[in-house]
């Protein structure tokens, strides 16, 4: 059974395997996702996958209304804690974008339906045969990028929301070759 070859430890495998590229459509979920991948801005995603229970746990599991309301001192606690990425700018904008996220809800339907407008509603099946076919940022994710930010979100680059549109499988960039492919498709 052939993977795609980024996967290099056994908790990257089984995320591979059964989260990265299946498509989301739960507010909740993306919402994470979106903290989460900026949180991983500069890093590696295993460096924050490691990490994601403990976020979970820190961030009240990423309830957007409590997150909202977190003053600047439970921020700088935060900061303190070695079981998160402890980088300031990135635990502030998890504050940021929790209320840039409720403001948002204010004027759609959903957050899904928000964020998926930006493929048309349709998962990307793309065919890339090798890692280095795989864009980082395509039109739609600077779409997207641009968008976010007007709407008061940051660490929101284009290459942050093409990951993102990866990871929530708004694309499929498994490889051809990968098993997971076929089984996205």
């Amino acid at each position: 059974m052939e993977r795609c070859p980024w996967p290099t430890t056994e908790l990257y495998c089984e995320y591979h395997d059964t989260e990265w590229g299946v498509p989301l459509h739960e507010d909740a979920r993306l919402f994470e996702f979106l903290l989460l991948e900026g949180a991983q801005a500069g890093l590696s995603w295993i460096t924050v996958l490691n990490k994601r229970e403990a976020y979970r746990k820190l961030f009240d599991g990423f309830d957007a209304q409590k997150i909202a309301r977190y003053s600047d001192a439970k921020l700088a606690k935060l900061q303190g804690n070695p079981a998160i990425i402890r980088n300031r700018l990135k635990i502030e904008s998890f504050r940021r974008n929790a209320r840039a996220y409720l403001d948002l809800l204010e004027s759609v339907d959903s957050f899904n339906d928000y964020i998926w407008h930006f493929m048309d509603h349709e998962v990307r099946q793309n065919h890339w045969r090798t890692m280095s076919e795989v864009p980082v940022t395509t039109p739609e994710s600077d779409a997207m990028s641009k968008d976010l930010k007007k709407k008061g979100f940051n660490f929101v680059g284009s290459t942050i929301c093409y990951a993102y549109m990866q990871a929530t499988g708004m694309v499929n960039d498994h490889l051809t070759s990968c098993y997971r492919h076929a089984e996205l498709k």
